[in-house]
């Protein structure tokens, strides 16, 4: 059985929290009018969408320096919850939450696109 990919992902929160705002800045995603995304995994890309509900939806986001990244995080208004951290053998990861309280995940990357393993 082939496992099923990640192939949608929404955003939600309320709609004074002016997400596509913060992952513009974050991460240089760009939001439609409609608050359609698409972007880049590697392949085509992952599609989703900024709606406005109560937060919560974890995704993680691969990127080359989580600390870097988290400084960004906290410049744009949002939270970090754990600083990089290591799962030795398996990952590098970082939590925070976005400005709507959105809890999410950053995985660092290698330059090759793979994710790092300490």
């Amino acid at each position: 059985m082939i496992a099923a990919p990640v192939v949608f992902f929404d955003l939600a929160g309320p709609a004074d929290a002016k997400l596509p705002t913060f992952y513009k800045e974050c991460f240089g995603w760009e939001a439609g009018p409609t608050g359609n995304l698409s972007v880049p995994i590697g392949g085509p890309p992952l599609n989703g969408t900024f709606r406005a509900d109560p937060p919560e939806k974890v995704i993680y986001i691969g990127v080359p320096d989580i600390t870097a990244s988290l400084g960004k995080v906290v410049a744009s208004g949002g939270k970090i919850n754990a600083p990089r951290f290591e799962v030795p053998g398996v990952v590098v990861l970082g939590l925070f939450s976005d400005p709507a309280g959105n809890r999410m995940g950053l995985v660092e990357m290698s330059a090759g696109g793979r994710a790092k393993i300490p």
